[in-house]
Parts: C-alpha cells; structure tokens; sequence
C-alpha cells in the first residue's frame, strides 16, 4: 500500500492501472467538460456543452465494483448562441422548468478489451433508460497543491426519442432540422477528496 488511499499500481482482470488509489472523487469544473453533439440540417453538427454538474467517482479495491454519479443542470446548456439554447431549455426539448436536471447512476463496470465500459441508468425527461459509457482511464497523479486527480474520458450515444425528446421538423427536401442520435462526450479531471 502507497497510503490509506489505495495502492500504487493495481492490477485486475491482467491489466494495470497505474498509481491507481481509492476514494471518493469529485469532478473539477475548471478542468472538466461535459459535451454533446447532433446532426443539424443533416449536413453538420452542432456542438454544446453543459457547464452545471456535480460528477462523484468512488474507486474500489476493485475497480469492477466502483461507481459513479453524475446529476447535469439542463438549464447550463451552452452552444454559443443564446436563442438557439433558450430553444433546447423549451418545452420542445429539454423542457427544463418541469425536468431541470439529467442523472446518471453506474449499476456495473466491465472490461472491454483495452478499455472499460460503465452501464449504468440515465435519467432524461422524466425517462430512464440504461446506457453504457465507454471509458478511458487517463491516469492518477499528484497535483501541485498536495492533492490527487484521476483522469477519464466517456463516451456515449442516444437516440433523444427514447426519452421521449421527439420533436420533428422535417425538411422540403428530406430529411429533418435537428437529428434523433445525441453524442455525449466527458472529459473528468476529478480531484480526491479527503
């Protein structure tokens, strides 16, 4: 053992994970980021991100049996133009004043060749529905304050129709303004807390 925090390098189901140390974590806004992405006139993407969230990471002796919760303020979102988020904030969309926030709560992590893969329930307007994360663990690391941080980096996709976010505005030509599959992308810079 390294500390009262874990250990110095863990190794489960054959692969090590460095400086790897026990705790509760809690997402770093100024260095975290959590983003999304959908089509928009089926020839680009639109880009946003939400700036309002409480992430916490538990890591386990055995990282299968750690956990993560992440509760999102909906009405953060930001795409860099203010109509078009007052837009998603309606009841077209998010429909924040009824369901102002998105959760997530892990029910497993398992390996997936050289990453790992977090499922876990998602909670969107009013809808839950089981998504699976796939996750990179960056690395632990010393901070120059005294402190801890772990890095991880998620990835996942919806289809915003399954929570019930099925607002439809077709084109003339084909096809439709704002497109049903959601990328949602986390960057978690997570500091240890003691």
């Amino acid at each position: 053992m390294s500390d009262n925090h874990g250990t110095a390098s863990l190794k489960t189901t054959n692969v090590a994970i460095p400086d790897y140390l026990t705790g509760t974590w809690k997402a770093d806004p100024v260095h975290s980021e959590i983003a999304f992405s959908a089509h928009h006139l089926m020839v680009s993407k639109i880009r946003g991100r939400f700036t309002g969230y409480d992430v916490t990471i538990v890591t386990s002796e055995d990282p299968l049996t750690s956990s993560v919760t992440a509760t999102i303020d909906l009405a953060s979102i930001d795409t860099g133009y203010r109509s078009r988020d007052d837009h998603l904030r309606s009841a077209d969309y998010l429909e924040v004043e009824r369901y102002p926030t998105m959760g997530y709560r892990s029910t497993g992590i398992r390996r997936t060749g050289d990453g790992w893969a977090v499922d876990g329930d998602l909670t969107l307007h009013g809808v839950t529905r089981q998504v699976p994360l796939a996750v990179e663990v960056n690395g632990f690391t010393p901070d120059p304050f005294g402190g801890q941080r772990a890095g991880f980096s998620a990835t996942t996709r919806i289809d915003r129709r399954d929570f019930g976010i099925d607002l439809v505005l077709p084109l003339d030509g084909g096809g439709v303004v704002v497109g049903d599959k959601v990328s949602i992308s986390l960057e978690i810079q997570a500091v240890l807390q003691k």
